[in-house]
């Protein structure tokens, strides 16, 4: 069976799904802020814990959470091996020409790596519980102030809302071509770098190929139903804030308060 793709929506009823969609991307970025400042063990614990809690009310299956996680072991290993190796610090534990591995880079690497798998924890559940309508009408909520500006903000936030919508499509075309390739003989699981590296082209090609096909024919979809500009359009009208949406954004401020003082 597949790995659920990263970024598919799952229709449900819990209490996240029911959340406003700006409620909740603006709920994404105050976490972020939180995880940023993030840097005791009581804070590391919070954390842990809010996404237990998260995870938990969204009612998303484990696959849907952690989706893409483990096919990015290659990358959190870099990121870690470069803070760890290259990070500047007195005291070093091992010393080789422009590597040094010290304990502060050995953390440093650590907290990197964790703080990066947490965002991409919340990324799924909010991509996992909001439709993309949804979240197309959030983001330009949440730019609205940016139009004082005169920047067209419903183009940018169809922009933005196309682009999530398409991540699932183009990961799971991406899965059905690399075991196209494994059949021709590809050897992506190859332990020699040069062997792995070469045949990440015969994958890469046909994705970008694809990609720009998928926007081509969107294109010449969106033109033939008489698209010009989101500004234009019209939209559903949005629902009001519920209780539960403030309660949601007060609970992502008490947290990101909780980890200014614990930084303190």
């Amino acid at each position: 069976m597949n790995a659920m793709p990263a970024g598919q929506y799952i229709p449900g009823g819990s209490v996240i799904h029911r959340l406003d969609a700006g409620i909740k991307i603006a709920c994404l970025f105050i976490l972020m802020a939180a995880l940023v400042m993030c840097s005791t063990v009581y804070g590391y614990l919070v954390v842990l814990g809010m996404l237990a809690v998260i995870a938990g009310l969204s009612k998303l299956p484990p696959a849907a959470v952690l989706s893409s996680i483990g096919r990015l072991r290659i990358f959190f290993i870099l990121i870690f091996l470069m803070n760890a190796l290259f990070y500047s610090a007195e005291g070093p534990l091992l010393s080789w020409g422009i590597i040094s591995i010290t304990q502060e880079g050995i953390k440093q690497g650590a907290r990197v790596v964790f703080n990066v798998l947490c965002i991409m924890i919340l990324a799924n559940v909010l991509l996992g519980t909001t439709a993309p309508m949804d979240m197309t009408s959030g983001l330009g909520s949440l730019l609205k102030p940016l139009g004082l500006l005169r920047i067209p903000v419903e183009d940018v936030a169809m922009i933005i809302g196309i682009a999530i919508r398409f991540i699932p499509a183009l990961l799971e075309e991406a899965l059905m071509i690399k075991k196209a390739q494994t059949a021709r003989g590809a050897r992506f699981e190859s332990k020699k770098l040069r062997e792995k590296a070469l045949s990440f082209l015969p994958l890469l090609i046909p994705v970008f190929v694809s990609a720009f096909r998928r926007a081509d024919e969107l294109s010449l979809a969106m033109e033939a139903r008489g698209y010009r500009s989101a500004g234009n359009r019209t939209g559903r009208a949005r629902e009001a804030l519920k209780r539960c949406d403030f309660a949601a954004l007060g609970f992502c401020i008490f947290i990101c308060i909780l980890q200014f003082f614990s930084v303190g």
